[in-house]
Formats: C-alpha cells, sequence, structure tokens
C-alpha cells in the first residue's frame, strides 16, 4: 500500500525470469563478455520521480500508529480467549484436546504478533537511514524507543547496518550474511571434507542440513549476530582483519565502532539491559510462563522475519559477491533480489519486495518505494539488471538453504557453491532430495 492506503502495482517481470533447471536465476552475469555496462548511482535516480523521496511527519506517524493500533488490538483480542494458565495434563481425551487447543492458540498468537511487530521493527530501520522524517533527531528518538522496546541496541546496529548497505555483497568488508569460504566451511584444497559444516553436512545429509541452516538463521541467527558469533563481517571499522576478535554490538570497544561513536554504543548497551531487567521483573511479579508467552514467543518470530528478509534479498546461487577489486557500490546495490511476500507485505511494510530501491536510495520512505520501485524496473530490466524472483518466499527460503553454502575464494567474483555437489569421503556424490 502507498500513502493513504494506495494501491500499489505489483511488481512482475518476465524478461528477469530465466529459467534454468526449473528455477530462477539473475539476468546479470558480470563473467559473461557481453555483460551491460552498469549506470551510476545518479542515472538511477532521475528515472525516480522527485517526490518519491519526500519524507512525510504525517504518514511515517500513521502508520505507526495503525501497527501500534494491530498490536494493542490483537493482545486484547488474545486476552479474552486464551489464558497464561496452561491446562493441567491428564491422560484423558478431553484434557488432552484443552492442552492442545491452548498451545496451539499461543502459538497463533506468538506468530502472528511477531509478525505485526515486525512492522515497527521496520519502521524504527527507517528512522536508523534517516527515511521516517525529515529530522534526524526526532528519527533517533522514534527509532531508538522502538528498537530497544525489541531489545535491539538501536544505535549499535545502525551503524552496522548502514555498513551493510555501503558494502553489500563485498566478500571482506560486507556486513551481515557475508559468503564463507571453502576453507572456512572445512573444505581442503582438493575439498577434502575436513571439519565443521562440511564434515556435519556429510552426517546429515542434504535435507537435514538444509533444515538446520534454516533453523540456525531464523532461530538463533539474530542474537549469534548481535553477540559477533556469526554472520559478521571479516573486517574492523578500521580495515583490519577481524582475526578472531569479537565483533559484537554492545561494547563500546568492539572493533566494529569507531571511538566517535562509544557513546551511543554504551547507550544502546545500558538501554538493552534495562529492558531485560524489566522483563525478569515482570517474570518475578507475574511468573516465568506469561512472560515468555506474552513477550519471547512473539520476539522470536520477529527476528526470524528480519533475518529471513536479509538472507533472501541477496542470497541466490546466481547472485555474484565481489572482492575488493571487483567490487563497486552500484555493483553490489544491483545484487540485491526484490521477491514477493504476499499478506506479509502489508504487514512489513513491503520492505521486500521494493529491496532493490531501497539498496539503492536507503534515505526514501517505504511508501513511495512501491513507485519508485516501477521506475527502477522499466529502467533496469531492459538492461538486464533487475532481479525479482518469482518464486515464493518459503520455497526460496528452502532452494538458498540447499545450494548456498559457500564461495571458492574471497577475492575476484564469486557465485555460492553447494556442498551437496561436493565429494562425500567415500568418493560419493550427495543426493539431493
Amino acid at each position: 500500500m502507498g500513502k493513504g492506503g494506495q494501491k500499489v502495482p505489483t511488481v512482475t517481470s518476465s524478461s528477469s525470469i530465466n529459467q534454468k533447471n526449473g528455477g530462477w536465476e539473475s539476468p546479470y552475469k558480470p563473467l559473461d563478455k557481453n555483460a551491460p555496462e552498469l549506470p551510476s548511482k545518479g542515472q538511477i535516480k532521475a528515472v525516480i520521480p522527485k517526490e518519491c523521496f519526500e519524507r512525510s511527519y504525517f504518514w511515517s506517524l500513521f502508520y505507526l500508529a495503525r501497527d501500534t493500533a494491530m498490536a494493542v488490538g490483537f493482545v486484547y483480542a488474545t486476552s479474552q480467549v486464551l489464558s497464561t494458565e496452561m491446562p493441567p495434563f491428564a491422560g484423558n481425551p478431553t484434557a488432552m484436546v484443552h492442552l492442545a487447543l491452548w498451545a496451539f492458540g499461543w502459538s497463533f498468537y506468538a506468530f502472528w504478533m511477531g509478525t505485526i511487530m515486525t512492522g515497527p521493527w521496520v519502521l524504527a530501520h527507517e528512522c536508523g537511514h534517516g527515511a521516517f522524517s525529515p529530522s534526524q533527531t526526532f528519527n533517533d528518538i522514534i527509532g531508538f524507543v522502538l528498537h530497544q522496546i525489541l531489545l535491539v541496541p538501536y544505535f549499535a546496529w545502525q551503524y552496522t547496518h548502514a555498513k551493510h548497505h555501503r558494502r553489500t555483497n563485498h566478500l571482506t568488508d560486507g556486513e551481515s550474511h557475508v559468503p564463507s569460504t571453502a576453507k572456512d566451511n572445512g573444505l581442503g584444497a582438493n575439498n577434502e571434507r575436513l571439519s565443521f559444516y562440511a564434515v556435519y553436512h556429510e552426517a546429515m545429509g542434504d535435507g537435514a542440513f538444509a533444515a538446520f541452516q534454516v533453523w540456525t538463521h531464523l532461530c538463533i541467527g539474530w542474537p549469534l549476530y548481535l553477540l559477533g558469533l556469526a554472520s559478521t563481517g571479516k573486517l574492523a571499522h578500521n580495515g583490519t582483519p577481524l582475526e578472531g576478535r569479537i565483533a559484537d554490538h554492545f561494547r563500546p570497544t568492539s572493533p566494529m565502532f569507531p571511538a566517535k561513536v562509544s557513546f551511543k554504543i554504551t547507550l544502546s548497551t545500558v538501554t538493552t539491559i534495562a529492558t531485560l531487567i524489566g522483563l525478569c521483573y515482570a517474570k518475578y511479579q507475574y511468573g516465568i510462563l506469561p512472560v515468555v508467552l506474552w513477550y519471547w514467543g512473539p520476539y522470536n518470530f520477529t527476528n526470524a522475519w528480519l533475518v529471513l528478509y536479509t538472507w533472501l534479498q541477496h542470497t541466490d546461487p546466481s547472485i555474484p559477491h565481489y572482492g575488493e577489486e571487483e567490487w563497486t557500490w552500484v555493483k553490489g546495490a544491483l545484487s540485491t533480489i526484490d521477491r514477493d511476500y504476499g499478506i506479509f507485505d502489508f504487514f512489513h511494510h513491503t520492505i521486500g519486495s521494493t529491496h532493490v530501491v531501497h539498496h539503492l536510495f536507503h534515505e526514501m520512505p517505504w511508501y513511495n518505494a512501491g513507485i519508485a520501485t516501477q521506475h527502477v524496473k522499466a529502467y533496469l530490466e531492459p538492461l538486464g539488471l533487475y532481479n525479482y524472483d518469482p518464486t515464493p518466499w518459503y520455497q526460496a527460503m528452502w532452494k538458498i538453504a540447499k545450494t548456498c553454502h559457500y564461495v571458492e575464494d574471497d577475492k575476484g567474483i564469486q557465485y555460492f557453491k553447494s556442498l551437496n555437489d561436493v565429494p562425500l569421503s567415500n568418493g560419493q556424490k550427495a543426493k539431493i532430495a
């Protein structure tokens, strides 16, 4: 939906759909001798109506109020039909039915409340980019409050997410979902399975390993990322290799951050701890189960959504990643994929279906990104430079979990490869289920 609830046309594409082995692939092939010359950022911006860059206090606050009303209404409705007291566990069929219905009801609440709260999460993310309003002070106040409620260290993530946009699909200096190399995954010089994921994959099998990839990304990926234990970049803020240093989002001395932002990092960390203390106090006052049901269940689904978007919008076997010698800002930004998320686009402010425009112009408010996408698509698609994957997002997730495991090196132009194609210890290849 656009401003005032105006319907934004759905992005569809035919020329960007290349069929290979029954699936979508990116039309842009930088290694092809006939690859088109990339336009500049200014050339792309010139095709977008200037009003698309206008930021409105009214519309941004309107959508925040809409999201808040949905969340409050859903909590109230849930409180009228569900109890936080678990039904007694007994062997008779009636008790088992009551317990099953209770568990289903709270699972339903957790999923949809997590889905609803992803909307304010996205708006806080807009604040970090300066897209919420013309005032960055106002943006930071709104974004800080929203993100701290959701246990996101606002200023820390604002800084690292800006790097994700600044160095998109850079093999060493990128941020979040930076591809690991064959060596990182435990493959030897001749693709021998020596350790880590290479060995795990062989022990699990293709399908189980893909399920493991989905679980690690969606269930524990976000907290591990914030703690600096997974999916971070490979370089410190000053360009030096991390070499085993933990790049977390909480210490002002973390190698992610220069000294000039140390106060903001400290503020984010202190308030995140304060939110956790508040949740612990609520557990003391009301019990563990009510807090888990009302807060932690939706929290986990919100985290799953945000990781899913970042993962799927930049990952596919046909999407290139670039080493330092090959990378340019335009190459990185155009390595982004738009996808259709159906009804979830309504709740999540079209963050996944207008992601190409978002990476090109992150200062543009989301409610103008649908119209801008139409213009950018019309310009880029004839050049073979616009990525739109019509594959349903859940199928794309499974495909990526099964095929995007590592790159050969962190130099040149690299594409994801799959451990399914690496010979097993007995010399056979894994079978793709």
